[in-house]
This record gives C-alpha cells, structure tokens and sequence, in this order.
C-alpha cells in the first residue's frame, strides 16, 4: 500500500511551477480521435488519468509516442477500433469523452459507464439528450453505453443543468456534424475554452466557448495540430491555499492570473496576502485568519475541486465558516478525516460549518477522493508531527510530482510502499 508519510509543521516557502490543466487533457486526449492525423500535445499533465487515456487510444490502434513527460505526439490515423476497453475505461470519469469525439469520426462508439472519484450522483442524461438531438441513438448493454447514427445534425440544445462534461462532448460530436449546432446553458470554465480551442486548431469551427452559448458550425474534416494545455488552475489554486495554511510563502510560477480570481479573492478576505504578476501569483500566510463563508458554483463561481483544499484553511480561521457545496452530493466526505485532525467540522447535507481550532494535530488520514486527498495533503503538511495519507492513488490522479514540488518548497513528505506485512519496502 503506498501512502505519504509527512512531517508537518514547516512553512511551504519558494517558488512551484503549475503543470497543464488535468481537466483540459482528459477531454483534448480523446479529441485527438477527430484529426485522424498526427496531433502533437504540449504542457500535458503526467498523471495516472493522463496514462490511462494513453492506453485507451493505444488498445483502440493509435500510435502514441512521449517525446518528453509533458509532451505527446498522437496519431489517430491508425484508429481500427470504436470501443473503449471496459477494464481502463472504468477506472476514470473522463473516458467518457471517447463518446463524442468517436461518434463523430465513425458514427458510432461504445464505452463503459463511468468511473471516477465517489462525488455522489453524477448522472450523463445530459450528454445523452445532446447526442439524441444531434441524432444518435444509444443503450446500455453489459455497463457499456453505445452511441450511433446514420448521420449527425446540427441542432439547438438547451441543457437542463449545467455540465462541464456534457458541454465538452456535445462540443466534439458536434464539429462534424451537419449544419449549425447551438448549446445554451453551457459550463464555461477555461479547460471548456481550452478545449474549444484545440478543437479550432484542427479545423473545427467552434465559437462562445466561455459564454453562456456556444456555436458550432459543422466542418467536413479536421487535421492533426501542435497545442499546449492550458495551466492548472485547481492545482495552482491548491499550493496558493497550502502557502496561506502554512503561513508559508510560495510563488505560484506558469498561470493565468484571472482564472485564480475567485480563490484570490476568497484568500484575500481571509487574510492572506497575495500579489499578481503577468504569469505568476505569489501568496504570503498571516499569523491569523478571518473566518469567511463560500458557496461553490459553475465558472465564475468559487471551484467545487477546491472546496476541500479551502476547506483545511477554514478549520484554522478564527470564528465560524460556512461553506454550501453546489456542485456535488458527496464533496464533505473529507470532513471526518480532518475532524481525525482535531478540526471541528459539523456536515447536515451540503452545507458544513467549520469552527476554527487553533492547531491541526498529526493523525493517520485517508483519501477519499482527488481533491480530498490533496486538502489531507496540506492538511499534514500544517499539522506539528507525523502524519500518514493512504490511498493516495487518488491524488495522483491529478497532481503532477506532488511529492517532488512540495520537497522543493521545503516541505517533508515522502512516499512509501508499505506490503501487506506492514514493513516499508520503499520511500522515494
């Protein structure tokens, strides 16, 4: 079992470069599918999500080449199959993008039900209903959904709720679809407009992305482009928030400073300083913080992915917090395992209340899901003593050598390998 061993108490101090948007490459791996051509991918995220859709494209007969950690070269020329293997394509959320983008080259695509983390219902009706009014039909067969039609429309889609996977998917099977497409009550957070913007790169002609409407006018054919993922916006939010509970200093490196704006804010009410530059912010804890309140929200709202890592810092704020979940059913499960910390959080539904404590305290910790685990993460990392984090697979999901960027800041954390027997066979 590998788990973080992690002796907290030391200010996170220096600079951290942000790796690209794991929320951007999940969907732009599987976009490649419509260049049948030769995509090369820059500032891709090494993670285990990344490695997986690698696998995926592999199995189904494209050729991908890793000319360096960050960098992809893909060929989608060589694609003989439209099925995505059930025993990968369950282990992520995102495997889901392979439905559009192969609906949309070959008219037809099976992929398993989703994985991914335990955040609650997380229905795809809404990529269906998309699908449907573009005219495909699908079923569930075996816990595989399959996806196809004679010939893919373009028409007016109104979503129910708004949804970032829904919206990417209704954007790669409309592209090549005949005529105008129109979506209204769209997601529009930047890894949507990264996406729009890759899918421009190859030929498509994708406009609003980032507005509450997105146009799509149908193209017969799309090519192979070189793109570079835009930067990581939960992952520079989550050491902007470890610099404040630290009351460390960090400068976040390779951002895009108006995507922070919301987590900015939130630091600066708190608090904490924080300074812009024109790619980097730079945070500075204080001795003591203000209790706020949040309510997560679609973009522009305050992101549900860094509810949890906020959350730590609010344990440490003085009086009560209150933060409102909108986004998921189970986003607080991460609460016990602080309250294991000696934070005092009481969760009814989607609302908690956090009542500062002066101190977190060391304590043997589990991952609950991705973003829970990098909260527990800086959590330990605050906390005066030893503290373990297991299932940390869950982290590494979507954060890019974690252990290695947080060492730099001065951090103690390594990684282990603890056997069945419970003797460490390995830390690095």
């Amino acid at each position: 079992m590998e788990k973080y061993i992690i002796k907290g108490g030391k200010p996170l101090k220096g600079e951290v470069v942000i790796s690209g948007a794991k929320n951007a490459a999940v969907a732009i791996l599987p976009a490649t599918v419509l260049a049948n051509d030769v995509c090369v991918l820059e500032n891709v995220p090494d993670i285990s999500d990344i490695r997986t859709e690698i696998e995926i494209l592999k199995e189904m007969g494209a050729k991908v080449k890793r000319i360096s950690p960050s960098v992809l070269e893909i060929d989608t020329s060589t694609l003989d199959s439209q099925t995505v293997p059930l025993d990968l394509g369950i282990k992520m959320r995102a495997s889901y993008y392979f439905l559009g983008s192969l609906l949309s080259r070959y008219g037809s695509a099976s992929v398993p039900m989703p994985g991914g983390c335990d955040l609650g219902a997380r229905p795809i009706d809404q990529h269906l209903k998309a699908f449907s009014a573009l005219g495909a039909n699908y079923d569930l067969d075996y816990a595989m959904i399959n996806v196809s039609t004679d010939n893919l429309q373009g028409a007016h889609i109104f979503f129910d709720t708004i949804s970032v996977g829904a919206t990417i998917n209704a954007m790669l099977a409309a592209v090549m679809a005949e005529g105008t497409t129109v979506l209204e009550n769209v997601a529009k957070e930047p890894h949507i407009v990264d996406v729009a913007n890759f899918l421009n790169t190859m030929g498509a002609d994708v406009r609003g992305a980032g507005t509450d409407v997105i146009k799509i006018h149908g193209v017969k054919s799309m090519h192979g482009a070189t793109y570079s993922v835009v930067p990581d916006q939960i992952e520079a939010g989550t050491f902007m928030v470890a610099a404040a509970a630290t009351r460390g200093d960090i400068l976040v490196k390779n951002v895009i400073p108006k995507h922070l704006e919301t987590i900015t804010g939130k630091l600066k009410s708190v608090g904490a300083t924080v300074e812009e530059f024109d790619d980097s912010i730079r945070v500075t804890g204080a001795p003591v913080y203000e209790n706020t309140n949040i309510k997560t929200m679609p973009h522009p709202g305050f992101p549900t992915d860094l509810q949890p890592v906020m959350g730590v810092l609010l344990c440490l704020a003085q009086g009560t917090s209150i933060v409102t979940e909108g986004i998921w059913d189970s986003r607080f499960k991460y609460c016990d395992e602080l309250n294991k910390m000696g934070a005092n959080i009481k969760v009814e539904g989607r609302v908690a209340v956090f009542e500062g404590v002066e101190c977190l305290r060391p304590a043997p910790v589990k991952a609950t899901d991705l973003r829970a685990g990098a909260a527990l993460v800086v959590a330990a990392l605050c906390a005066d003593g030893q503290s373990e984090v297991s299932e940390i697979a869950h982290v590494e999901r979507g954060y890019v050598d974690m252990v290695k960027k947080i060492r730099a800041l001065g951090g103690d954390i390594v990684k282990v390998d603890i056997p069945e027997g419970g003797i460490l066979k390995k830390a690095y």
